[in-house]
């Protein structure tokens, strides 16, 4: 899972039943890290993204915030930076520990319809994702920004993976609500299975017809945070969420509709440094690893939108592929 890159921590908060579901997920990254993002998608829903260009000033952010609430939803990250500012985390710009300015780009999903309306997140549901914040195990499913997801016909949620990459790690997690589908309903196989690894899914895919009709596509978008625990510039950190949204590829049909804001982030915490020196020779060396960064991005991220949609329980009137397929899990 993401918390496998040494210095990531993630918090959720959520409310599900009595005419809510939706929720917020704080990625913390207590030690700072290189920033970079990604958007594609026709209906993005962001903030804080322009400082992550690789030309502008900024260069380590502290937090990353997923939300539900769809653009009402970005005061979710007004709680992030209420937390981190307490804590004395941010850009230094006085002579006093408390005078910083947290770093903490946002983007949102659209949940509005699947609870009642007024019922989103706000600056309490980013503060308490971050006491909540921890390393270790990853709640997944309808749990955090994955409360209200929908995934194309199917209840749609949070899901976390991570790969080894020689001494790297690349860890994503991933708030999976897309128009497409994720699954290809006349056999019940996910369309990223081919990914898995170890048997991680822990299912016995169905090959048949699943009882569930497919829906027209709505406002959704997906959302994630790549992490590698590798010294990245803001450029190559781009190029990590770049590669990731190939996998967010791979595992909807169709992906990136005028009707998703798919939105990836890349987290660099430096802890290992990839190989250096001066002249083409070693650049050419450094740009093989991170290439194999890049393809491991896109696998991951592949694999946690698959753990997003299996891990999830019904909301509301959206049907979970647990309910469409249990024998799947017998």
């Amino acid at each position: 899972m993401i918390t496998d890159v040494p210095g990531v921590l993630v918090g959720h908060h959520e409310r599900v039943g009595d005419g809510w579901a939706t929720g917020t997920t704080v990625v913390l990254v207590p030690g700072g890290a290189v920033g970079a993002v990604d958007q594609r998608g026709g209906a993005p829903g962001t903030r804080e993204t322009n400082l992550l260009e690789p030309e502008n000033l900024v260069q380590h952010v502290n937090a990353i915030c997923l939300s539900g609430g769809s653009a009402y939803g970005l005061a979710a990250a007004d709680g992030v930076m209420r937390w981190l500012a307490e804590r004395n985390q941010g850009i230094p710009v006085g002579t006093q520990p408390y005078e910083v300015v947290p770093i903490v780009p946002a983007a949102v999903l659209f949940d509005l319809p699947r609870g009642d309306w007024g019922n989103r997140p706000d600056a309490s549901f980013g503060y308490a994702a971050c006491q909540a914040a921890k390393d270790g195990p990853v709640p997944s499913g309808t749990v955090g920004a994955g409360a209200g997801a929908k995934a194309g016909s199917l209840k749609g949620g949070i899901g976390t993976a991570s790969e080894k990459v020689g001494e790297f790690t690349v860890g994503v997690v991933a708030a999976v609500n897309a128009a497409g589908e994720a699954v290809d309903l006349s056999t019940g196989r996910a369309y990223a299975a081919d990914h898995e690894v170890d048997g991680e899914f822990g299912v016995r895919w169905p090959d048949r017809p699943g009882d569930v009709e497919a829906k027209a596509a709505g406002l959704n978008t997906t959302i994630g945070v790549v992490a590698v625990d590798a010294a990245l510039s803001k450029a190559e950190a781009r190029r990590l969420a770049v590669a990731a949204q190939d996998g967010l590829a791979r595992a909807v049909r169709p992906a990136h509709t005028m009707f998703d804001g798919d939105t990836v982030f890349a987290l660099a915490t430096g802890d290992r440094e990839l190989p250096g020196g001066a002249g083409p020779v070693a650049a050419a060396r450094r740009a093989l690893v991170l290439d194999k960064l890049c393809s491991a991005a896109a696998r991951v991220f592949g694999r946690a939108m698959v753990h997003g949609v299996l891990s999830a329980t019904a909301a509301g009137d959206m049907r979970a592929y647990r309910d469409v397929w249990p024998e799947a899990f017998s």
